[in-house]
């Protein structure tokens, strides 16, 4: 199975940014729709934004003009720019892999993200 392994998370202060990318294992990358998730302690897992082969985006009215979701189809990631953080955005981020014609879905490891002063 076609593994997704998420870094680059960490911890900051408010205002503050972070890039967490995640890699797939193997180069089918361009059949995959992909998304960022996040789970806060107690909370249910929702979405932050999402990421088509073609580039179209979709973000969650929380992080829209701070949070930005690019995918390189050639090197096999996509990544989430986060600025203007706030400890609201403190989560577990996930990578959500869903294959465009069999919607099989994978899921990455998470990379915890905490935003604080």
């Amino acid at each position: 199975q076609v593994q997704f392994v998420e870094s680059g998370g960490g911890l900051v202060q408010p205002g503050g940014s972070l890039r967490p990318s995640c890699a797939a294992s193997e180069s089918v990358f361009w059949m995959y729709t992909m998304g960022w998730y996040r789970q806060a302690p107690g909370k249910e897992r929702e979405l932050v934004a999402t990421t088509t082969t073609g580039q179209s985006t979709d973000y969650v009215d929380s992080v829209k003009g701070r949070f930005t979701i690019s995918r390189d189809n050639a090197k096999n990631t996509v990544s989430l720019q986060m600025n203007s953080l706030k400890p609201e955005d403190t989560a577990v981020y996930y990578c959500r892999a869903e294959h465009m014609t069999t919607r099989a879905v994978n899921w990455g490891q998470g990379t915890q993200v905490t935003v604080s002063s």
